[in-house]
């Protein structure tokens, strides 16, 4: 248990501190290790879902599609005007499409579904990244790196993990989910957003580029699309029959088990900025 626990420590400080330094670093380190974290992600989920029966996605294409998505993002962040970027992708994402007519694999209608499923619930999120890394103004044809919003976003899914563990063991009587994560309680769940919401006020003194109001509204719309991320990964992970998605980082399992809560609270975070700048 001692010894799990060290290694769990270990694994976890040394991935926390490769994720701030490299988004802290600049675009060129964010746009790097993104690029791999989405490889790496794509990778385990189509060797998970390629051992249920009768699946069998191209993985390399999936993969090479939801790279080539992140840096097309990461392409027009930098310079909006070069919307082109994107139709070497397009065509990618035809091939996934027009390859299964002359494969004549054994289901090909579970194959276009995981992968599509793969860029639609692991590369689009991560590529979305970007929009909260790069912003412009009418004045500037390039855009500007701002390294604050897509670290926040990790900020709070820990400061919301960390609090929901917390506050769930010393409190957590209702289960919140219990079908699907026995473990989660309404107690644990609140206590998270209320440390969340401690969190975006220490943002918002910091980095006051965005209003607290908004900082705290950022911080709540975390925690619900962070929690149903979590639990939309369990789900997957149940229906495949699996404790973790991989092993690649030890005591912690895969990818998948390390950004499940921010594949759906980035592109939430995404749509939420965006409304809020309407008004």
């Amino acid at each position: 248990m001692k010894s799990n626990f060290l290694q769990r420590a270990i694994t976890g400080i040394i991935f926390v501190a490769v994720l701030i330094g490299c988004i802290v670093g600049g675009p060129v380190s964010f746009g790097i290790l993104f690029a791999i974290i989405s490889a790496l992600a794509i990778n385990e989920f189509c060797n998970l879902v390629n051992h249920a029966e009768g699946i069998q996605v191209n993985k390399r294409i999936c993969i090479l599609s939801g790279v080539f998505l992140f840096l097309c993002f990461f392409y027009f962040g930098i310079d909006p005007s070069q919307t082109g970027i994107f139709i070497p992708y397009l065509a990618l994402f035809i091939y996934l499409m027009v390859s299964e007519l002359y494969l004549k694999k054994e289901n090909p209608l579970n194959n276009w579904a995981y992968a599509m499923l793969s860029q639609m619930y692991i590369a689009l999120p991560f590529a979305l990244l970007n929009v909260l890394a790069f912003h412009s103004d009418q004045t500037a044809s390039i855009s500007q790196y701002n390294a604050i919003l897509p670290l926040s976003i990790f900020i709070f899914n820990w400061v919301n993990d960390t609090g929901a563990y917390c506050t769930g063991m010393l409190f957590g009587k209702h289960k919140l989910f219990e079908r699907i994560s026995p473990k989660k309680s309404w107690e644990g769940s609140i206590g998270g957003g209320v440390f969340c919401i401690i969190a975006s006020f220490l943002l918002a003194h910091f980095f006051p580029f965005m209003s607290t109001g908004i900082w705290v509204g950022l911080a709540l719309t975390v925690v619900v699309f962070g929690t149903w991320g979590d639990l939309t990964e369990s789900l997957l992970k149940r229906r495949l029959g699996i404790k973790d998605s991989g092993n690649i980082l030890p005591g912690h399992g895969g990818m998948l088990d390390r950004f499940d809560s921010a594949i759906l609270a980035i592109p939430a975070a995404v749509v939420y900025l965006y409304v809020v700048s309407l008004f």
